[in-house]
């Protein structure tokens, strides 16, 4: 087993121990690929949820939220265009009778180049020590510049196969690279077909009146239908942009890879109306000011990269992935596509409404180009947990396992501890709760030693522990423990909410774009 292996099931087995992520209807053996966020993991989630929509909606004062429903007109989707094309290349192996996604399995033979790139770097950087100049060594070293060379005519060649439709190319790729079967080694392949995602459903009382639906596959559609009632009910001028968090469902061929890709799923999406022409500023724009987003939690430079598309969308002209660096290697995380005119002119065709915007300062109407920003908040909440999860070796020989999340992110900000369960201090420990619950996630407990409960405020994630001695009694100071340096300092009672909100406050995080 690999090291990304073993770091990704461990992954998986703390967001079960410290009640992040269920598997669902466990007690029935559980339903593939659909998972439940636990008493932790809805926090972290609503958390990360708050700061991409402080960030994006009160931050910008032309930027606006709706929650639409999830069923929709079902013509909606004939617009899309997901009725006809929102399809998957799948490929079966004969012998062992597993489905997987053709396109994936060639990324994933390209993601074990990026690996031996990565070794390359490591050897190296062993090497030369303090001497070593990353970016040159990347940029001139032949063994690497050989992988990015193959890495990259695969990926052309896939975007290619798959615009064109060439499926028969899509499985030639895949011979012609001898990818096998990753549960048995076998290669031996049937033709690509192509497989659409969308659930279907049924909406009316009798079987003969029911109309078909689809539950929404994004929520994108939600925002170009209702473009022109929030443009006039809120009297917005162009650019104006319009967000939206909310659940979204995909039949995947190939659910895998724990809460990375669901069929159940929520997005953060924000749809940016523009004039026709302004696009590649605005492009530039958003894909800089979603980058420092992404930034600001300061989970590492390193960890991630842009990637342009080869393959565009037909109504796009410039689309690029934030990718991060998970246990499995750099996976896309965000995209910023620039959709030109498509969807508001597709749904004008379909509904015969007009959807365009009257310029005052041009004197005249146009359908607005779109921006878009998506982002899947499940996504999001993976690169958080696998990054923050760490193993230390500490002075005494002994290790600890701490989930590093930033701040402004963790479920609990505080937990607060008597030392003993007398003398008062449970007494004196509960008032703090009750004085800090109003502003923070605060948790009580008072079972077992203390440092055996500091372990497991670690494990949770909690950023402080603030525990109550007999001295407290005296001079109502207690000792705050931050949780990844380890520091431990004595500070007055009527000092704690301070110092939790200079650590966790949304403000601090954001200030950093």
């Amino acid at each position: 087993m690999t090291n990304q292996d073993d770091q990704f099931k461990k992954v998986i087995s703390h967001a079960k121990e410290y009640g992040y992520v269920f598997q669902s209807s466990e007690i029935y053996d559980g339903l593939s690929a659909v998972y439940d966020y636990a008493q932790n993991g809805v926090e972290l989630k609503k958390n990360i949820r708050d700061y991409w929509w402080k960030a994006m909606v009160q931050m910008h004062d032309n930027i606006v939220g709706i929650d639409a429903a999830i069923f929709m007109h079902p013509t909606t989707w004939k617009a899309s265009g997901h009725v006809d094309a929102f399809n998957d290349p799948l490929i079966d192996n004969k012998d062992s009778k597993k489905r997987y996604r053709a396109d994936v399995l060639v990324e994933d033979y390209v993601g074990k180049l990026d690996a031996k790139i990565e070794k390359e770097v490591k050897k190296a950087e062993k090497r030369f020590g303090d001497a070593f100049d990353k970016d040159q060594f990347l940029a001139t070293n032949p063994r690497v510049l050989k992988y990015k060379e193959e890495g990259e005519a695969i990926l052309k060649r896939l975007g290619k196969s798959l615009e064109n439709e060439n499926l028969a190319d899509v499985k030639a790729l895949i011979e012609e690279l001898d990818i096998a079967d990753p549960l048995t080694g076998s290669k031996n392949w049937t033709d690509v077909k192509q497989f659409n995602l969308m659930f279907g459903t049924k909406l009316g009382a009798s079987a003969d009146s029911a109309m078909d639906l689809y539950l929404r596959p994004e929520t994108a559609q939600g925002i170009f239908v209702n473009f022109l009632n929030v443009q006039k009910t809120g009297r917005m001028k162009i650019p104006f942009g319009i967000a939206q968090t909310g659940k979204a469902f995909r039949n995947e061929i190939v659910a895998r890879q724990f809460i990375f890709r669901m069929r159940e799923f929520e997005q953060m999406e924000m749809q940016f109306f523009i004039k026709p022409g302004t696009q590649q500023e605005w492009f530039d724009y958003w894909k800089e000011t979603r980058y420092k987003w992404h930034q600001s939690l300061g989970m590492g430079a390193d960890n991630y990269r842009f990637h342009d598309h080869e393959k565009l969308a037909h109504y796009a002209d410039a689309a690029t992935d934030i990718e991060f660096k998970f246990p499995f290697g750099f996976k896309e995380l965000e995209g910023i596509h620039s959709r030109t005119d498509f969807d508001l002119k597709q749904h004008e065709e379909f509904s015969g409404k007009k959807l365009q915007y009257f310029d005052h300062e041009e004197n005249r109407s146009y359908v607005p180009y779109v921006l878009e920003t998506s982002i899947g908040l499940d996504r999001m909440f993976l690169a958080v947990f696998s990054n923050s999860l760490v193993e230390e070796e500490l002075e005494n020989n002994t290790t600890r396992t701490v989930l590093k999340i930033p701040a402004v992110l963790a479920p609990t900000k505080a937990a607060v501890l008597p030392l003993v369960k007398k003398d008062g201090l449970p007494d004196i420990a509960k008032k703090i709760v009750d004085d800090l619950k109003w502003d923070f996630n605060v948790d009580y407990d008072e079972k077992d030693a203390v440092g055996r409960r500091y372990r497991r405020q670690d494990a949770v994630g909690t950023p402080f522990c603030i525990t109550v001695d007999h001295d407290t009694l005296d001079d109502n100071t207690v000792t705050i423990r931050h949780r990844d340096s380890m520091e431990q300092k004595r500070v007055k009672i009527s000092a704690l909410r301070d110092i939790i909100k200079k650590e966790v406050d949304v403000k601090e995080w954001l200030m950093k774009m």
